[in-house]
C-alpha cells in the first residue's frame, strides 16, 4: 500500500468507526424492539469484525512503509498514534457493547474526538467537547452536516484543479510561444550572418577595384610623360 493510499484506508476505517459509535448510541437509547435491538447488536458485532480487520491491515501496510522507507519517521510515528488511538476506541467500543462495566461510558463526543484529539486515562478517551454548533443536533443531522462539508471540500477542489489545468494549459501555450519566437531568432541569426558574408566578400571586391584604379592610373600618367618626353626631343629646334 502506497503513502498515500494508507492514509485513505485509514479514513475508510475511521468513518466505519464513527458508524459504529452511531449505531451504538442508538442502541443505548433503547429505541428498538427487541428484535430491532438484536439485529443491531448484529449489525454492530460484524462492523467491529470489519474495523479490527482494517486495523490490522493498516497496521501491517504501516510496518512495510515504514521498512521501505517511503515515509519519514515523524510521519511513521504519527500515523501510529492515529492507529492506536482507532484501536482504543473500537476495544471501548466491543466493551460498551459487551456492557463491561470497567469501559468507560460511550456516548455522543465519540463522534467528534477523532484520533489524535483523545486523552486515555481521563473523564473520556474519546476526544474534544462536541461542537458548540453540533449541540442538539440528531445524528442524521450531524451526518448531514458532515456530508455537505465533504460536498464542499470536493467542489472547492475540483475548482483548484480546473484553475490548475488552466494554468498548465496556458503555460503550454506559453512554451510553444516561445519554441516559435526562438525559431524565428534562429532564422534572423541566420539572414544576419549571410547578409554579413556578403558585405565583407563586396567590401574586398571594391579595394581590389580599388587598388586596380590606382594601379592604372599611374601608369596612364607615365606614359603621358614618356610621350610628352619624346614629342619634345624630336621637336625641331
Amino acid at each position: 500500500m502506497e503513502a498515500e493510499s494508507w492514509l485513505l484506508q485509514f479514513e475508510v476505517a475511521r468513518r466505519l468507526a464513527q458508524d459504529i459509535a452511531e449505531k451504538l448510541h442508538e442502541k443505548q437509547r433503547g429505541e428498538s424492539d427487541s428484535s430491532g435491538a438484536a439485529k443491531l447488536t448484529v449489525s454492530i458485532r460484524l462492523s467491529l469484525q470489519s474495523l479490527n480487520r482494517e486495523l490490522a491491515h493498516l497496521s501491517d501496510s504501516l510496518i512495510q512503509t515504514s521498512a521501505f522507507k517511503s515515509i519519514t519517521q515523524r510521519e511513521a510515528e504519527r500515523r501510529q498514534n492515529l492507529l492506536d488511538e482507532l484501536r482504543t476506541r473500537s476495544r471501548q467500543m466491543e466493551g460498551t457493547l459487551e456492557g463491561n462495566p470497567g469501559q468507560m461510558e460511550f456516548g455522543r463526543a465519540g463522534l467528534f474526538g477523532g484520533p489524535g484529539s483523545g486523552r486515555v486515562g481521563t473523564e473520556s478517551t474519546w476526544g474534544s467537547e462536541e461542537p458548540e454548533e453540533m449541540r442538539g443536533l440528531s445524528f442524521s443531522q450531524i451526518r448531514q452536516q458532515q456530508q455537505q462539508i465533504i460536498h464542499e471540500q470536493d467542489e472547492g477542489l475540483d475548482a483548484l484543479s480546473a484553475i490548475i489545468a488552466r494554468q498548465k494549459h496556458m503555460g503550454e501555450n506559453i512554451g510553444d510561444e516561445i519554441d516559435t519566437q526562438n525559431e524565428i531568432i534562429d532564422d534572423l541569426t541566420h539572414l544576419v550572418d549571410k547578409t554579413n558574408s556578403k558585405i565583407h566578400q563586396e567590401t574586398r571586391l571594391v579595394g581590389t577595384v580599388d587598388r586596380k584604379a590606382g594601379t592604372c592610373g599611374m601608369l596612364v600618367v607615365i606614359v603621358l610623360l614618356l610621350i610628352a618626353i619624346v614629342v619634345v626631343a624630336a621637336w625641331p629646334k
